[in-house]
């Protein structure tokens, strides 16, 4: 095997075996009741968390897949020549480092692959005169970032690529060892150095500074990458200051999903939308949030272990202090998959610690109850309290009685702002009239691929109730069709605030509240004082209760009143364009397309 292809060989297992767990499965019997857990060490301190049964096989296969894979890394590590990471280096890295003809083969499978927007401040970062700054590209995993950074080498020349190197960082790494390698990179002439990974040395924080005051100012293009969100936002506040240029990859709206990924229809994006993994024209992945246990793993993976190494390591732990109770006890990806699953309702400290209750469910029950067409009582005669256990356990969520640490304001605060750093979620205001000193605000997911696979678990706890099954095919169809439309419906109006929101930063966009019925969407433009109105609609069809809102005289009088004179008024659905009474109908995917 070339050293290139070795090299790159080594950088994808290490990737591999960086995602599956270490340690091993053991089993305790407390009270005649068998339990399993997984065990593993972690800064010299033995580490469990609690494994259901059903998730037995799995983990433990995943732990043996681990073992092999890096017995294959062993072995590939033992045939890396002792010297340089290139034919001309007589220097022993202390780091894994790609370099050159290497690079080729590790970017060879994404040249195919569409662009992400924001890849354009990365090109010009790289392409553009020195400004003494590193460049900081951080998200949630799998939103593009490796993937970008690949595709600039796969554009390289054959001299640029030989001064380029990327660095793959692991815990074991230190500052003092980096930067003995960049200093050598540096000797040799090296000028493009993409270090992936970095906050997981330890005391990246407190010497982060070098990467700009010494490599950066000497003219070398630094890129610093990696998932742990307030890692990076600690060492802009703390160490690099206005030497860097910040990044964040974890929103993908969907315009980007349908160009970059292939595919389209809103659908799909609020089914699978989130990540860049989801099998399609471009990228050929599984989705991460294809079923209820892959998306469980994104949120303990990508989300909770992010807030656990931010505990764990840096001086700033403090900051969320009150959550390493939680983290400690293994509460706190339940914690979090509480907010998850209540994030389009308003974050509150009753969602976090009353026992659980389905929003989607209560919802669709009363629709049902009220369907013009053909209405039914079928989830007033389930077996509610059965229905709910069941779907509490599929997410994975402890009631009050099974908690070990009491969850207060504190701990509610602490996760919403820690999702807020994430970019995994916004506010979105909502404001009343006549009553214009009452406010709220409704909290959006900016990735509906982790709402929807939770909406699956409470279609599969449906399944399991004795006169829900009772049902016939047809009957069972509907019901549930039904319901996933409902939460297809309140998931559609949540993308297109946040959306709308976020293409129109000089703009107020909110909902609208009256004492009976709503505005789904107000666009208020303080400088021209005028405002839009809008009705969000999950449906192809057209009905006139759809625009009931919109041209009723007093609502619109008094928005006028407090907005300014209306500009707009349109509904968005997912039918094709065309005007009903006066009234715009916008095709949804459309309106998404082109906000900019």
């Amino acid at each position: 095997m070339e050293l290139s292809e070795l090299q790159a060989k080594i950088a994808d297992l290490e990737q591999q075996i960086g995602k599956l767990p270490a340690g091993s499965v053991t089993k305790k019997t407390i009270g005649g009741n068998v339990y399993f857990y997984h065990r593993w060490t972690e800064n010299k301190k033995r580490r469990e968390k609690y494994i259901p049964a059903e998730e037995v096989d799995s983990f433990r296969k995943q732990i043996e897949r681990r073992k092999e894979l890096e017995k294959e890394w062993k072995a590939l590590q033992k045939q890396l020549p002792r010297k340089s990471v290139s034919a001309a280096s007589a220097h022993t890295f202390a780091s894994n480092i790609l370099a050159g003809e290497a690079l080729r083969t590790f970017s060879a499978s994404i040249r195919r692959y569409r662009r992400r927007e924001c890849f354009r401040q990365l090109h010009d970062y790289i392409y553009g005169e020195p400004q003494d700054k590193v460049f900081i590209l951080y998200g949630l995993r799998r939103t593009g970032k490796t993937t970008m950074i690949r595709q600039i080498f796969a554009e390289m020349s054959d001299a640029e690529l030989s001064k380029a190197a990327f660095i793959q960082i692991t815990a074991r790494d230190t500052l003092a060892n980096v930067n003995r390698d960049l200093k050598e990179l540096e000797k040799q002439g090296f000028r493009y150095v993409f270090l992936d990974e970095v906050t997981l040395m330890e005391d990246f924080i407190e010497g982060a500074a070098l990467f700009s005051d010494v490599f950066a100012a000497c003219g070398m293009k630094i890129v610093l990458s990696g998932t742990d969100s307030l890692g990076f936002l600690f060492t802009e506040d703390e160490q690099l200051y206005d030497r860097c240029i910040l990044l964040h990859t974890t929103f993908i709206p969907y315009r980007e999903f349908e160009s970059v990924l292939g595919i389209r229809g809103i659908d799909a994006y609020i089914r699978y939308g989130g990540t860049m993994s989801l099998g399609g024209v471009h990228y050929n992945e599984t989705s991460t949030f294809a079923s209820k246990k892959s998306a469980d793993e994104y949120v303990d993976t990508a989300i909770a272990r992010n807030i656990q190494h931010s505990l764990r390591c840096y001086q700033y732990e403090g900051h969320f202090r009150h959550l390493r109770d939680l983290y400690e006890r293994n509460e706190l990806t339940s914690a979090i998959n509480r907010v998850v699953e209540d994030i389009n309702h308003r974050f509150t400290l009753e969602v976090l610690t009353q026992d659980f209750k389905s929003h989607d469910l209560g919802i669709s029950a009363s629709n049902l109850r009220r369907d013009r067409e053909h209405p039914t009582d079928i989830l007033d005669r389930i077996d509610l309290a059965a229905v709910t256990d069941s779907l509490r356990k599929l997410l994975e969520i402890r009631n009050k009685s099974e908690q070990t640490v009491a969850l207060d304001d504190v701990h509610a605060a602490e996760i919403k702002e820690y999702l807020d750093l994430l970019d995994l979620t916004q506010d979105v205001d909502v404001r009343y009239l006549p009553d214009v000193s009452r406010k709220s605000s409704r909290t959006v997911i900016a990735q509906p691929g982790l709402r929807y696979a939770q909406a699956d678990a409470l279609i599969r706890s449906l399944m399991l109730d004795e006169t829900f099954s009772a049902l016939s095919l047809p009957e069972r169809t509907a019901v549930q069709e039904r319901i996933l439309s409902e939460i297809r419906g309140r998931m559609l109006e949540d993308i297109v605030l946040l959306e709308t929101k976020l293409a129109n930063p000089q703009k107020q966009v909110f909902v609208l509240q009256f004492p009976v019925g709503e505005f789904d969407m107000v666009i208020f433009d303080p400088v021209a004082a005028s405002c839009q109105i809008c009705e969000i609609k999950h449906s192809t069809e057209i009905a006139p209760q759809q625009y009931r809102h919109l041209i009723d005289e007093e609502k619109c009088a008094q928005t006028e009143h407090r907005y300014g004179p209306i500009t707009g008024k349109f509904v968005l659905y997912r039918g094709e364009n065309q005007v009903v009474e006066g009234i715009p109908y916008r095709n949804v995917e459309e309106y998404l397309r082109g906000l900019i």
